[in-house]
């Protein structure tokens, strides 16, 4: 009966990998109905944990598989045959898939929903360069004129506390689907930290439990739309493009400080789109103040990383974004661009949403 079981979770992480899924039913069923319910029982609950709990698992996984691996060794040596080995691999897939499985059960099949080039009502095709700069101009111009305000009332360092970010982060949720709305996640320190730093990581969430993780550089106008862009996680939008998307569509709804931080997060990324000569173009239109906090997170990322392991990093967070089925892996991060020069909004940047 074990073996049945072993290969049976085996045999049912295989099918789920490779078979695919109609993202109307997972958008039915998963992500508009039981994952919510989850989310709403499991993310409060790691809020009150003053740890991280993906620290505590990655230390019992390595536990677990060290004590399994040295067992199985020693039973070779003692028994001089390789059967031993044997098991312990099996053991191992066993282990592996049930990983898998608990994944895909707790958040991960959210990769399979519908997309949100389907969920939100697009107005044109692809945006042109002239489309791009032109979003990139209309931000730099909300960032010199935000500038003052924000600094001036400051930064709350626990975003989950501040009220207004989390009722905008309410009010996004509610435009783009009529599923129960995720609750917002503190952002918690981590052992990981150190590995944020090196490979340029701002943060992530726990799959299996739902809490979100912060690298501890972040300054404080980068926290309100890392925290937003984070929380778009907890709401079931895997695809790092809606994310960014939800989280700053979030930002430009909430307090000055949080408005600056989420056109600060678009400035940078439409830069990242264009040429040398149009970011240029652009950086010379960004006045004083906005300038500092640009190179102020410059040189917080060329303080910290450490360029070989970022590199190797990006390349496997790629290759894990694309077995999960996102195609354009890490460049799914820039497709947010495109998303929000596509979508049609209605004013205060409210996105129509698609008749089916």
């Amino acid at each position: 009966m074990r073996r049945v079981i072993e290969l049976g979770t085996v045999g049912l992480a295989l099918a789920l990998a490779f078979v695919p899924l109609r993202p109307s039913a997972v958008e039915r069923w998963y992500s508009g109905a039981l994952y919510p319910r989850l989310q709403q029982i499991v993310t409060p609950v790691s809020n009150r944990i003053p740890i991280a709990l993906l620290d505590v698992l990655v230390f019992a996984g390595a536990v677990a598989l060290l004590w399994g691996l040295a067992s199985a060794i020693r039973a070779s040596r003692r028994e001089r045959r390789v059967a031993p080995l044997g098991r312990a691999a099996v053991r191992l897939a066993f282990g592996a898939a049930a990983v898998y499985l608990a994944f895909l059960a707790l958040w991960g099949l959210n990769y399979r929903r519908v997309p949100m080039t389907e969920r939100v009502a697009l107005g044109r095709g692809a945006p042109s360069p002239g489309d791009v700069m032109a979003l990139g101009v209309e931000s730099i111009a909300r960032l010199n004129a935000l500038h003052p305000a924000a600094h001036a009332e400051g930064w709350n360092r626990a975003e989950l506390d501040d009220t207004r970010l989390r009722a905008a982060f309410d009010t996004v949720q509610g435009t783009l689907s009529d599923a129960p709305r995720a609750v917002p996640g503190r952002l918690k320190g981590t052992l990981f930290g150190r590995y944020f730093r090196w490979s340029g990581v701002d943060g992530m969430v726990n799959p299996f439990g739902l809490e979100v993780l912060a690298n501890p550089d972040l300054l404080p106008f980068e926290r309100p739309f890392v925290a937003a862009h984070e929380w778009s996680h907890l709401a079931g939008y895997a695809d790092e493009s809606e994310a960014n998307f939800v989280g700053w569509l979030t930002c430009i709804r909430a307090s000055v400080p949080a408005q600056y931080s989420g056109w600060l997060y678009l400035y940078w990324q439409v830069s990242g789109e264009v040429g040398v000569e149009d970011r240029a173009r652009l950086w010379a239109a960004v006045e004083a103040g906005p300038r500092r906090d640009i190179e102020a997170i410059v040189a917080r990322l060329q303080r910290g990383q450490l360029p070989l392991l970022r590199s190797a990093s990006w390349f496997v967070y790629d290759q894990y974004l694309k077995a999960n089925r996102v195609d354009e892996g890490i460049r799914s991060y820039g497709a947010v661009v495109t998303l929000i020069l596509r979508a049609r909004f209605e004013p205060e940047w409210t996105p129509v949403r698609r008749v089916p």
